[in-house]
């Protein structure tokens, strides 16, 4: 997990260098109380296998661990909260791949310890969704899918944003990554729109698998 480079190929055809552990860590410090906040948003547009996304996602539920630990359903709200708060995209499959297990790995470590014979199937399975809306296969340069030999496709990127509304209703509405970074969003936000919607869903925060 601490090897910088997985072989010279994969430098030579995609400049894949991976982030040493201690420069990594040295960065997030840089930016501690967004680490910290567990809705702080952080996208990684070259995640490879999560090395930044992992250390801040640590972070997070170290908050979320010392703040709820005492309620389950605080606990697994504000953990899912702290998970979907986090996007990465990358250009491998293998990478991608990687990077939602690593993650999922770390939560569910994290909650086996704090929630015990509680842990419910149900939450697991929308961590997991989360993680395959969130980290995604594509070009953070193109901002478009990839297929299996790393070539555009015509599908662009589409991230989800997750936002609790009542309760344990969970909202995901759903956005292309070129319009989050258009010109035209940029102004947008600052009216307080985030660009153009293309689907909206509202469950409970268990069930999030079901809607698609």
């Amino acid at each position: 997990m601490n090897k910088q480079v997985k072989s010279r190929q994969r430098v030579a055809d995609h400049g894949e260098v991976f982030t040493a552990e201690r420069e990594v860590k040295a960065m997030c410090d840089l930016v501690l109380p967004e680490t910290q906040r567990i809705d702080s948003r952080f996208l990684e547009p070259a995640c490879g296998d999560g090395n930044f996304l992992a250390e801040v996602l640590s972070r997070k539920l170290a908050v979320v661990r010392k703040k709820y630990k005492r309620s389950t359903i605080d606990y697994e709200m504000n953990s899912l909260l702290a998970v979907s708060s986090l996007y990465g995209v990358d250009i491998l499959a293998d990478n991608v791949a990687a990077c939602r297990e690593r993650l999922y790995k770390l939560w569910a470590k994290q909650y086996k310890s704090v929630c015990k014979n509680e842990c419910s199937d149900d939450m697991n399975r929308s961590i997991c969704f989360i993680l395959e809306r969130n980290i995604v296969c594509g070009n953070a340069l193109t901002l478009c899918c990839v297929d299996e030999n790393c070539n555009n496709t015509d599908e662009p990127i589409v991230f989800s944003e997750w936002a609790f509304i009542t309760g344990a209703n969970i909202q995901r509405s759903d956005y292309t990554f070129a319009e989050l970074l258009s010109q035209d969003e940029v102004q947008l936000s600052i009216s307080g729109d985030e660009g153009t919607f293309l689907q909206k869903y509202i469950c409970h925060y268990r069930r999030l698998g079901e809607n698609g």
